[in-house]
């Protein structure tokens, strides 16, 4: 069995406040994009992983965790063995690893046979990790709370994004980008609500409309990310936001010319640069894919 897993773009991303159980409640806008990782499954007697990013083969890798509890879950004694191709650059805050363990879920929820439904793999996908449960479905959705609450929404009128990988690395990312916000920080959800309802009523979505709380402290984070930012405004880009907890940076161009234009110089400064195109799931009887 061949998968695909799309890596994401939060459009919005906005911190409500703490929750009890140590998590935060979060109002995010999220699009899935066409760059995605590629995963086999093959059956096997015990659950294994073979990556091609070998750092990434080992048991901690979200896919032998996903595996593992479906297969707690469904009370099988089948097994798998996976093999990962990455194109989505790893704890690049575009929900890679979470949204190869979606994947998987869905795909050995077949292969197995578990009979989960899906409300059922949005229960356990939760506990594997917050994006997971966006993930399974992709597209345009509205997340809310830990990100158990997805809410479907119609394609957004988006097509192009260049992406900048700077690749930096910093323990704890997540954690970190949290431990940097302050009250000042926290807003109410208005600014996700609002894009949602403008995609809801089929207008446009400038990038104007996007918003990451996370930008607000990324450089003391990343003490480098001022650099990449204003060469990616240097190219022409107008909006430039974090994805995620970054460090990936992306904007929107207006045609993949231009697009690649970008790409193009940003690679001839030694850097990741990718150009993508905003993707949906398939509709029974129909295509995915972006626009064109």
């Amino acid at each position: 069995m061949k998968l695909e897993a799309h890596a994401k773009l939060n459009l919005t991303l906005e911190v409500l406040g703490k929750r009890h159980d140590g998590y935060h409640n979060l109002v995010s806008v999220l699009q899935t994009i066409d760059l995605h990782d590629e995963i086999e499954l093959a059956e096997s007697d015990g659950i294994s992983l073979d990556c091609d990013v070998p750092e990434l083969a080992g048991d901690g890798n979200l896919v032998v965790k996903a595996a593992k509890a479906l297969r707690e879950v469904a009370g099988t004694s089948d097994g798998v063995h996976m093999t990962l191709r990455k194109r989505i650059p790893a704890a690049g805050g575009l929900g890679g690893g979470s949204a190869d363990a979606a994947a998987v879920l869905k795909g050995l929820n077949r292969l197995w046979s578990a009979g989960l439904d899906a409300r059922e793999l949005a229960s356990l996908a939760l506990t594997i990790g917050s994006d997971v449960p966006y993930l399974l479905q992709g597209g345009t959705a509205l997340v809310q709370g830990r990100g158990e609450d997805v809410t479907p929404l119609p394609r957004a009128d988006l097509d192009w994004f260049v992406l900048l990988s700077p690749g930096f690395q910093i323990e704890n990312k997540t954690g970190r980008l949290f431990s940097l916000l302050t009250a000042g920080n926290r807003t109410r959800g208005t600014l996700s609500h609002k894009l949602a309802g403008r995609i809801r009523g089929g207008g446009d979505v400038p990038p104007q409309f996007f918003f990451n709380v996370f930008d607000q402290v990324a450089d003391e984070a990343y003490p480098e990310m001022d650099e990449y930012r204003t060469a990616f405004r240097g190219v022409g880009a107008r909006e430039v936001l974090l994805t995620g907890a970054g460090p990936t940076l992306y904007a929107t161009a207006d045609s993949r010319e231009l697009g690649v234009a970008w790409q193009l110089l940003l690679q001839s400064r030694g850097w990741r640069s990718e150009l993508t195109q905003a993707w949906w799931p398939p509709e029974p009887g129909g295509n995915s894919g972006g626009k064109s």
